[in-house]
């Protein structure tokens, strides 16, 4: 015992620094906010990347041994590597656009709990049972660490993370401002954020109803030749040509005309995403 309290006493006189927390890179951010969009759990972003390396080795591994083109299997395998990545952005963007239209019901809901006395923590945890039912499991996860913990700020950090949503930080950080500040206007805000969110929806909806089809043709023809390639390739003397040194830059060139021809799509098609500012 006297030992032990030596030890503690000289080391009291070395403090440990404590080591800098490096903040994660943005395209771990970002991958991190697409897998929670998606609904995707317990994947993190180094899983993701890993899953995406394996499914191009094997799509490599079946299309050198069935065409003896390298150049072929090494454009198939980069298709085949991004496809996990393209699926769960495709899921984040659906999820996103089916919540969006039901964001405007849980600020009614919030606005209607506060107006009817409810505590913070009480209103945003009823959400569970009366909100819109897609969005009950980060809520009801919300209420059980409120009843756990008892940290009201804590608990919406967590329930931040788990809805990876803009609309959903305004919410809360709207919410945590009024709980550490107080306030008599939550009300008037939250039936004001109702509105304006209604508003971008409609608008949303017409020019999205509008570029659809758009959208779709542009994926067609990006498509469409690689398609024509997979029938072609059959062909014993179709694989000779693209074997060689003249059909692999054939081959690398389509591709990145591919690429670029589908990011320009993507990148001028796409309505703009609200951004997390209040991460």
């Amino acid at each position: 015992m006297l030992g032990c309290g030596l030890a503690a006493i000289w080391g009291s006189w070395w403090p440990v620094e404590p080591r800098e927390v490096r903040p994660p890179s943005r395209w771990r951010t970002a991958v991190a906010d697409s897998l929670a969009q998606a609904g995707i759990t317990g994947v993190s972003p180094g899983g993701l990347v890993a899953v995406c390396l394996l499914i191009g080795a094997g799509a490599l591994a079946v299309t050198v041994v069935l065409v003896p083109a390298p150049a072929v299997a090494g454009c198939f395998a980069a298709f085949a590597a991004v496809v996990p990545w393209l699926a769960v952005r495709a899921r984040a963007r659906r999820r996103i656009a089916a919540q969006r239209l039901l964001w405007p019901d849980v600020v009614d809901h919030l606005a209607s709990g506060i107006r009817a006395g409810l505590a913070l923590p009480e209103a945003v945890a009823q959400l569970a049972v009366r909100g819109p039912v897609e969005l009950r499991e980060p809520f009801g996860a919300f209420a059980e660490d409120y009843r756990t913990t008892g940290r009201f700020s804590d608990s919406l950090d967590a329930l931040k993370i788990r809805c990876a949503d803009p609309v959903a930080d305004r919410i809360i950080e709207a919410l945590r401002l009024t709980r550490d500040v107080g306030g008599t206007e939550l009300g008037r805000l939250l039936r004001t954020l109702s509105g304006f969110l209604r508003d971008d929806l409609r608008v949303r909806g017409e020019i999205e109803a509008r570029q659809n089809w758009t959208v779709q043709a542009a994926r067609l023809a990006v498509a469409a030749p690689w398609l024509v390639l997979v029938l072609l390739i059959s062909r014993p003397e179709t694989a000779r040509a693209y074997a060689s040194a003249a059909g692999t830059v054939v081959l690398l060139s389509g591709a990145l005309s591919s690429v670029v021809a589908y990011w320009l799509m993507v990148r001028l098609a796409r309505l703009p995403d609200d951004p997390r500012v209040l991460r």
